[in-house]
């Protein structure tokens, strides 16, 4: 059973989550021969404070 954890600064749209979730789920169907109805798929929103980039918080861009 394929698992795939999102991790992202900031949010997304639940209609760019549906769109993600779809296509990762058809990738795996299609490359791994994994069922759809075998996958499961989280989305971690995180605030931009909370994730580095060369030294620099997301928030200080």
């Amino acid at each position: 059973m394929p698992y795939v954890n999102i991790r992202i600064a900031g949010t997304l749209s639940r209609e760019q989550k549906a769109k993600i979730a779809e296509e990762i789920t058809d990738t795996l169907e299609r490359i791994a021969l994994k069922p759809k109805s075998y996958t499961y798929i989280s989305f971690d929103e995180l605030p931009e404070e909370n994730w580095a980039i060369a030294g620099k918080l997301l928030d200080e861009a």
